[in-house]
This record gives C-alpha cells, structure tokens and sequence, in this order.
C-alpha cells in the first residue's frame, strides 16, 4: 500500500478458493428452489444448475466480495472515504487469485481546539420610533389606492393612467397583445422597456402609438426580439391615495388598535434585527475558525464544491445578474477566487462537523419539522402545499439537513465562544460589510 496524504492507492487479493466457495454456495442455494422441467425442485443436478446460472452468479458473487473486502481494508488501515473511491478489477483469470485496486481520498482527521476563547464580534440592533413609523409607512403603501384625479394636465411619471390598447405585428393582432380598462403606473417598469415612456406627458384622451421592441430574453418565445405597435387611449388619470395610519387601518391586520400594531412591528423588526445581527456573528465565527485551522482537506470534495459555485456562477453570468465587481474580474480570477471559497468551505464543514460529533450535536425530527414549518410560512396562503409536497418527497426534506445541521452547530459554538457585543443602529447592522477594512470603534 503507498499514501501520499490523503490520497491512498491500494491493491487487495481475494483467493480462487475464497471466490470458488462462494460461488458454490450460491449456486447450492438456487438449487434448492430451482424449477427445471424434467426435475422436481431440489433435484436438478448441480451440473445442470451450473451450466445455466454460473455466469450470473459470478457477476453477483465478485461484486459483494469486492464491497466486503474493500470495506474490511478501509477498516484495518483506518481510512475514511471522503467521496465515492475508484475501484477497478486489476487482474480477473479463472482459476487464479484476483486482485483490485482501489483509488481513495480519505478524510483528514481534525483536531478540535479549544475552541471557548474565541472572540467573536456581534451586533445588537433594537426598533425605535422612526424603524416603526417606516414600517408602517411601507404597511400603509401596500394598502394604498387610487382615486380619479381633478387635475387637468399632461400626465407624468408617479401616476396611474386607465388603458386601452391593442398590440399589433405587422400589422396583425396578437395573443395577449389587448387590453381594457387597464390600470398602469407610469414609472413602475411593468410594461415592455419604452412603452410607459411613451404615454408620459401626454393629455387624457389621446390615442398614442406606442412603438416598442419585446426584449431577446422575453417569456413568450413568439414575441421576443420582435417590434410591436401598441395602439393605446389613455382614458383617465388617477393618483395615489394612502390609507391614514390609525386604529381603523390596525384592525385591517387583526389588531385591536395602533398602539397593538406598532407593538407587532416592533417585535417583527427585532426579530429581523436579531436574524442578521446572527448572519453576521456566524460569519465572525466562521472567519475566526478560518484564521485558526489549516488543516488539508480532500481535493475530490474541494472539486465538487468548486463545480457547484462555478455552475451558479455561469447561470449568473447567462442571466445577466454578474454584480459590477464579478464582471471586471478575469476567468481565470474568478476561478482562483471560486476555489479558494470551495476549500474553506470544505475545510469548515469538516471541522464543523468533527466539533458536532465530539459534543454530540445531532438534529431531530422536531428540527427537521420546524425547518419544514418555516419553509411553509414563506408562501403565505400555500402553507399546506408546502407541507404535502415534503410529506411526498423525503428527498426535499433531506435537502434542508445539511443546511440546518450546520447552522445547529454554529448556534452550539456561538453559545460557547466570547462575545464581542456592540449596539448599533438598524442602518448600521444592514450596511455593515465584514469584508470592508477593520477600522477602529467608536464605543459600544
């Protein structure tokens, strides 16, 4: 056996007698039972019963004996596979001793330091007054409506014009190309890029053309890339009205009054302060942890992670949602980044895992069933859908265990390590960035 780190590349050798014996018994066992016209069961000569099955019993016979050996040498030399290992008959005669060679990447073993003295900086961030009167604002604008406007002028960007509007190419009609009574807020980009463009500054009553191009990437293959004429009448201008924050507007949320309503907000608003403030105390976490471990992990599961984060990246890429930063970068600086984040995340995960096993940190079901629970709640109205398609697809709730494992673990470690607690602003804990260089602080 050679190793080189934690690559390994073994030979094992299973005898022709061990093979032989085993293909015998396997052949015994079929005979009992075997339904051979001419014999009644159990009678067929072995010969028979040989010259019929042994070709298929070998197959079945070496494969399990392989598997047995291979798990048995992993045993004895103490190797745990981090991926699938590459095994390969190397020699297969009849009559002979067969050897197999196997190509493994083992997982390292990851000592776990003390863990309880690192310092970790977290945020704390409570609502006050102007966070609670901005939520009820944006609570108020999803409420809002409109009413017809007095006014007699040229309409703008921010109103609501009531449509006609009939969408011709080449000069034909086409499916969903009409529309009546049609409420459209100009500025909203809901439309086809150009088109709101067209109808603002123009008087109510007018019949204008709207000339505009469907987008290359647009839904309905049939249009996209095509010119359209949108023949369109604007028959009434309309403006905004918000709803007035009081305890009528409370109730329409099941509060008894404002006073209730803002004490909802609050809570809610904390809630979410607490979430992020936690997203930036694990990345605290994780980049302490980062700093103090540098053990080698397998490049097996380093690739697959890379692969991953690449296949996401090109999807971006294709979609067009690469941020500023991601498109200046090169290829090949892309990659280099894309696999240095592959190996953290490998090497965490081992560590992360290797901490939950010597504290026996482990997930139940009732972590599993809140997890699908929370997934529920973030389709409102669709919650016993949700449920129904992870009660019939385990798979998808098997997704959801490495994640909330993980996050199991960092909770466990959280409650463990020192705290470096600061009081923020809600603005400061969003715009806080932890990749922006360390300044000092001001005071907690």
């Amino acid at each position: 056996m050679t190793k080189s780190k934690l690559e390994h590349s073994l030979k094992i050798t299973i005898p022709a007698k061990t093979f032989a014996e085993k293909i015998d018994a396997k052949l015994a066992e079929i005979q009992k039972d075997a339904k051979i016209a001419g014999f009644r069961p159990g009678q067929t000569p072995m010969n028979l019963i040989r010259a019929k099955y042994e070709s298929a019993v070998k197959g079945e016979v070496l494969d399990t004996l392989i598997q047995e050996q291979v798990e048995a040498t992993f045993k004895k030399e103490n190797i745990r596979p981090a991926i699938r290992p590459k095994v390969e008959l190397d020699k297969f005669e009849d009559g002979k001793d067969i050897t197999v060679k196997i190509e493994v990447e083992a997982l390292p073993e990851v000592k776990v330091k003390d863990f309880t003295g690192l310092t970790v900086h977290r945020m704390k961030a409570t609502a006050g007054d102007k966070e609670v009167t901005d939520a009820l604002n944006k609570l108020a604008e999803s409420k809002k409506t409109t009413e017809p406007s007095s006014e007699k002028r040229a309409t703008k960007t921010g109103d609501v014009i009531v449509i006609d509007f009939v969408g011709t190419i080449d000069g034909k009609e086409f499916k969903g190309g009409n529309g009546k009574d049609y409420y459209l807020a100009l500025g909203s980009n809901t439309f086809i890029p150009g088109f709101e463009d067209q109808l603002t500054g123009q008087k109510i009553g007018a019949t204008v053309d709207v000339n505009v191009t469907f987008p290359a990437e647009y839904h309905a293959k049939e249009l996209a890339g095509k010119k359209a004429l949108f023949k369109t009448t604007i028959k009434e201008l309309r403006q905004f009205k918000l709803p007035e924050i009081n305890d009528e507007f409370a109730k329409g949320f099941g509060m008894e009054n404002l006073a209730k309503l803002k004490d909802m907000v609050k809570g809610e608003l904390d809630k979410e302060y607490a979430r992020v403030a936690r997203t930036h105390a694990k990345r605290s976490l994780l980049d302490a942890l980062a700093a103090e471990y540098d053990f080698e992990v397998p490049a097996g599961m380093v690739d697959l992670e890379f692969n991953s984060i690449m296949a996401q990246y090109e999807q971006a890429k294709k979609e067009n949602r690469l941020d500023a930063e991601e498109k200046s970068k090169s290829e090949d600086a892309i990659k280099k980044e894309y696999r240095a984040i592959a190996e953290r995340r490998v090497r965490l995960g081992l560590l992360l895992a290797e901490v939950a096993n010597q504290n026996k940190v482990t997930l139940s079901n009732e972590d599993l069933t809140n997890a699908v629970m929370a997934e529920a709640r973030r389709y409102p109205g669709q919650e016993k859908m949700v449920f129904e398609y992870y009660q019939k697809n385990p798979q998808a709730v098997e997704a959801l265990r490495a994640p909330l494992f993980e996050e199991k673990v960092v909770d466990f470690m959280l409650g463990k390590v020192k705290l470096d607690e600061e009081t923020v602003s809600a603005k400061d804990l969003y715009d806080f960035d932890p990749d922006a260089p360390k300044s000092k602080k001001k005071g907690k």
